[in-house]
């Protein structure tokens, strides 16, 4: 298999973690370990030729496999606005610590630029964790502190291009009726807009994917319009040789999908 390893993670975590130990070190002072960062990294692509396959007749019909993605991209025009609505999906325990993201960006799929807004669903230190998150690279992702989030919240976000050099990142939970929204800076070309379910970076390799059961992607839109999914613009992930997330075909109106755990592809949203 063949991986796109053009983009690294920053030192910011090695050197937080220097910092700390330096804290630790002084007399009287206590420092808590620091917490290692996430990156949610641009797609790292696996040769179609050699990666597994999933357990589906459609399975020829992907477009693409890689080692931190799933879900679906759209290519071939220039991005400037993407929304999307997903469900939380709630993580089952594991021996080790697993990490999975779920979220919506403009860029990544073939360049090292991304802006993306999404939530957090890992299973750390013996219990699970929920976060909601937003990320412009090369910065590691922020976490939204001002949201709760838990398993079966209904989220909604948009990435909206300003058209002066700015960008509007708004996530908001649904369920709970709490929004975020912050405007940065952003200079990526916008090649490509995505709905993705991940396995992150952490200290600088892509983390287990936590088994986060089957979620829900629907409905979404590209530059104000329905994306238009087809199979081909779908990609599936694969860990340790094996497919351990799968998306359903598109739905009905194309503009959403279900993704699964595991190497069995599930069945696409009613519309």
């Amino acid at each position: 298999m063949t991986r796109n390893t053009a983009w690294k993670a920053p030192a910011l975590a090695t050197a937080s973690l220097a910092a700390a130990g330096a804290l630790a070190a002084w007399p009287h002072i206590s420092a808590a370990p620091a917490a290692p960062a996430i990156y949610h990294a641009p797609r790292q692509a696996l040769s179609p030729n050699t990666a597994p396959k999933p357990n589906s007749i459609q399975a020829s019909s992907f477009g693409w496999s890689a080692s931190n993605w799933s879900g679906y991209a759209v290519t071939g025009s220039t991005y400037n606005d993407i929304t999307g609505n997903w469900i939380v999906p709630a993580v089952s325990p594991s021996k080790k610590n697993t990490y999975s993201s779920s979220w919506i960006g403009i860029d990544g799929f073939n360049n090292s630029d991304l802006i993306q807004t999404g939530t957090e669903q890992d299973y750390v230190n013996g219990h699970a964790q929920y976060d909601a998150w937003w990320e412009i690279l090369p910065a590691p992702e922020t976490v939204i502190s001002s949201m709760t989030i838990a398993p079966g919240d209904h989220m909604s976000a948009h990435i909206h291009n300003n058209g002066n050099g700015t960008w509007t990142i708004t996530l908001t939970d649904v369920t709970r009726n709490e929004t975020f929204s912050t405007t940065q800076s952003y200079s990526g070309p916008g090649s490509s807009a995505e709905w993705i379910q991940e396995a992150p970076e952490i200290g600088g390799r892509i983390a287990t994917l936590a088994n986060y059961g089957e979620t829900t992607f629907d409905p979404g839109t590209v530059n104000g319009g329905n994306p238009g999914l087809t199979m081909s613009d779908g990609g599936y992930m694969v860990q340790n040789n094996a497919v351990v997330s799968v998306p359903s075909a598109p739905d009905s109106d194309t503009d959403g999908f279900n993704v699964a755990y595991g190497s069995n592809q599930p069945s696409p949203p009613a519309s």
